[in-house]
């Protein structure tokens, strides 16, 4: 039987409380894990995981939805301790997994740095450092827009650009239920464009959640406020006319 587990987690970030949702999808063949937090997060993904039964060494694939750090943070050292796991990502994200290409977010970070406060910049120094100190980890698998992945009664890539250009969300079809990464997160019960400090294009973070309204979705899982309690569809509609009007 196929499983959605929610791996919950909760932690300090610079002084203020944060909490992510990594997911794990399971069925009788594999166990995936889908982003996986900052760096040093190993012993708070054991823990969420454990939760379900689930020990990180019995994982085979780990699905990225993009590059930012605290959705890769961990990879490289999850690789290492279990070099078993295959690396999944969009096809345009790959180069900056990989380390061919500069972080988007590092890139961003050095360009605005010139025309911040004084008080601003060592804030600033520091983030770009941290963004820095992200190891680059080899992807085994590349995928695309609209590829259904045979794993867990099937997964659906729904390429949804804007927070960064190869953002990608995964739609189950079997359970209706989108695992949105950061396409849209839940702020105070509603939903919400990521951050637009971090999202790189608004016009097409507001086109993809759009695109979303292509599929039939009961549920959303979102990696900043976990499962969106309410009528997705019209939650949808009501964000992209509070952007579009």
């Amino acid at each position: 039987m196929d499983k959605t587990n929610l791996l919950e987690i909760e932690f300090e970030y610079n002084g203020q409380k944060q909490t992510i949702t990594p997911v794990i999808l399971q069925d009788e063949y594999d166990i995936i894990l889908i982003d996986c937090g900052y760096p040093n997060f190993i012993p708070h993904l054991e823990e969420a995981a454990n939760r379900y039964d689930v020990t990180l060494d019995s994982i085979t694939k780990l699905i990225v939805t993009h590059h930012d750090m605290d959705h890769i943070g961990s990879l490289a050292a999850l690789k290492r301790a279990y070099p078993h796991i295959n690396i999944i990502a969009h096809e345009l994200e790959a180069p900056y997994i990989e380390g061919k290409k500069k972080s988007l977010r590092l890139e961003q970070a050095e360009l605005t740095f010139d025309a911040l406060p004084d008080e601003a910049k060592p804030h600033a120094e520091q983030f770009i450092r941290f963004l820095q100190s992200i190891e680059p980890v080899p992807v085994d698998r590349t995928v695309s827009n609209d590829e259904r992945l045979p794993w867990c009664g099937g997964i659906d890539i729904v390429h949804t650009p804007g927070h960064m250009p190869g953002h990608m969300s995964l739609y189950l079809p079997a359970s209706k239920t989108l695992i949105a990464g950061d396409v849209v997160v839940i702020e105070r019960g509603k939903l919400d464009i990521a951050n637009p400090k971090f999202t790189l294009d608004m016009v097409e973070a507001v086109r993809s959640v759009q695109r979303l309204l292509d599929y039939d979705i009961d549920q959303i899982i979102c990696y900043h406020g976990g499962l969106f309690h309410g009528i997705v569809k019209q939650a949808l509609r009501q964000l992209i006319q509070e952007y579009t009007s």
